[in-house]
């Protein structure tokens, strides 16, 4: 599957809204039969295209009333180093987000804790401990405004549109 029919772009569309969607409720959204969408639905999956199928849960009713974003220098960024480093933040659950960034830093960390000192404990017993590392740099959420979002589909859209003299339809 190297390419999105509109189709499959609605499946994805649906399913990012709702997970929980049966099959007979997916196919009826987006036009199908179900049998012809679950084996899209199965593609999709098979393709890499999704990834899985989880809960969204509220940190803060389960008591993880921290957000934090970490910055972390790495003493050295070479190959060796930074797999380790990778390795042990993988490993660690309150590190909910973990990218190599542009700029100054290397990683940017998302990490929750039910408090401030939780967090503190835990950059000062992990973060800080993690190998290669030169310096942490914190700053707190104040409030979120939006999270965990849908990706937007929009662009894979007009990609599938058919051309008439090089213009699209």
């Amino acid at each position: 599957m190297e390419t999105l029919d509109k189709f499959d772009i609605a499946i994805l569309h649906q399913l990012q809204a709702d997970g929980r969607l049966t099959n007979a409720e997916l196919a009826n959204r987006v036009g199908l039969s179900a049998a012809p969408c679950w084996r899209r639905v199965r593609a999709l999956e098979e393709a890499g295209f999704i990834l899985g199928y989880r809960a969204e849960i509220n940190r803060t009713k389960i008591g993880l009333g921290v957000l934090a974003f970490v910055r972390i220098d790495a003493e050295r960024n070479s190959g060796d180093a930074l797999r380790q480093m990778e390795t042990a933040i993988r490993d660690i659950p309150e590190i909910v987000s973990c990218h190599y960034i542009s700029g100054s830093g290397t990683f940017e960390l998302q990490v929750v804790c039910p408090d401030l000192n939780h967090f503190s404990r835990f950059a000062r017993e992990v973060l800080i401990n993690l190998p290669n590392v030169k310096d942490l740099h914190t700053s707190f959420s104040l409030g979120e405004v939006k999270a965990a979002g849908a990706l937007p589909l929009s662009h894979l859209l007009t990609k599938s549109l058919p051309t008439t003299n090089g213009r699209k339809t």
